[in-house]
């Protein structure tokens, strides 16, 4: 029967298997990975050596952004970032292991020295709790020991301003969320907390891009009591489509699995454990109102049905929300969709309410004008040996 004291047991495990991944690479804890070259030449040997993961999630990131990486390690994948958003960009690791931000932020230096400009910093705490600084709650525990069970309770009232004025991630302030096979090791009660968390650090139009271990079964408890299991990124695993759901419960749209490899890494009971990579986006909610704005879904599905219940069929023009409409032509729909945009825009202060519960097709006239009675010739739209 599962009890705390195998949960602390899973904990340390983790703790005591990273420290030691720390000083001497363990070849277990990592999945073959090509990363872009260019990339690794100004990174130093040992970060390289005692880097673990399952993905590149650094191809997501773009030029200027705000980074954060959860369960940064050594730091690769931000020193990465860093080259890649460059100096009007920022990059934050957070790590809970002291010996693998010893390793990161004494390698931030060199790497600052080669690139020309320093925008990385690397922050304890723990991945599911973006909001506590542990740095701070040292700081804090410092001057104020806890000798008493008054003093305890008066640590709690201490933690809570802390996580209000001094939050080590604050809301709404990244751009892009990367994370290298580090999410299977929180633990599972744990698990929706982090999808919370990582919502909320992410600016409104932010998004994820998390390489991570997935299982093709749900994994058995025997196998998630085992810390040497779970400290592997096997026991913690999230099933394949327990991630996806999680993220579409915490409000996430245009989810995708954008990598998922065909052989698994490892096979446990007959249970496969293979690298995927998912991104997701933040942003979907918000008031609903009418600009006569149209899309229309290119194919090759017949019907598709969007993340707010949206069906929107092939060839047909569906009426949309403002919103809706940003939305639907950005990101990862703009490719399979074609935008109509009204011939006179309606003024963001003249917009009446839309109801988003429903989908309707919107006629032309609507997008057009009903007065339109426009007449034209025939546009030169055939090529010099071809008949229209």
């Amino acid at each position: 029967m599962e009890d705390q004291t195998e949960l602390l047991d899973v904990e340390s495990a983790v703790r005591e298997r990273y420290s030691a991944a720390s000083a001497a690479r363990e070849a277990a804890l990592c999945c073959p990975i090509d990363y872009d070259p260019q990339y690794l030449e100004i990174i130093p040997q040992e970060v390289l050596d005692r880097d673990y993961g399952c993905g590149d999630p650094s191809r997501y990131v773009r030029h200027g952004e705000t980074v954060l990486d959860l369960g940064s390690g050594g730091g690769k994948i931000c020193f990465i970032a860093s080259q890649i958003v460059g100096p009007e960009g920022r990059v934050i690791g957070v790590d809970m292991n002291d010996d693998m931000l010893e390793l990161a932020r004494s390698a931030a230096p060199q790497v600052a020295e080669a690139i020309g400009y320093a925008n990385v910093e690397f922050r304890r705490g723990r991945i599911q709790d973006l909001s506590l600084s542990m740095d701070a709650l040292d700081a804090e525990l410092a001057t104020h020991p806890v000798q008493s069970a008054a003093d305890a309770l008066a640590l709690e009232d201490r933690i809570g301003r802390l996580r209000r004025e001094l939050p080590l991630i604050e809301s709404d302030s990244i751009d892009v969320i990367v994370s290298n096979c580090v999410l299977n090791l929180v633990k599972d009660e744990y698990k929706d907390q982090l999808i919370s968390e990582m919502f909320r650090v992410l600016k409104r139009g932010g998004r994820i891009a998390v390489s991570d271990i997935v299982s093709d079964e749900v994994v058995p408890q025997e196998l998630r009591n085992d810390p040497v299991l779970w400290s592997g990124c096997i026991s913690g695993a999230f099933h394949e489509q327990e991630l996806l759901q999680k993220l579409e419960d915490a409000g996430f749209y245009g989810i995708t699995m954008d990598k998922y490899d065909d052989e698994p890494w490892q096979t446990v009971e007959g249970i496969e454990f293979r690298s995927a990579t998912v991104v997701a986006w933040k942003g979907k909610d918000g008031p609903c109102f009418e600009a006569n704005q149209a899309v229309m879904y290119k194919g090759p599905w017949r019907n598709v049905q969007d993340d707010d219940g949206h069906v929107l069929r092939r060839g047909q023009r569906v009426a949309v929300c403002a919103k809706t409409f940003d939305i639907l032509t950005k990101g990862p729909y703009a490719a399979d969709i074609i935008a109509i945009e009204p011939r006179v825009a309606v003024p963001v202060d003249e917009r009446a309410d839309f109801d988003c519960s429903r989908t309707a097709p919107r006629h032309p006239r609507e997008s057009k004008g009903l007065e339109y009675d426009l007449t034209t010739a025939a546009g030169d739209c055939c090529g010099p040996e071809e008949c229209c």
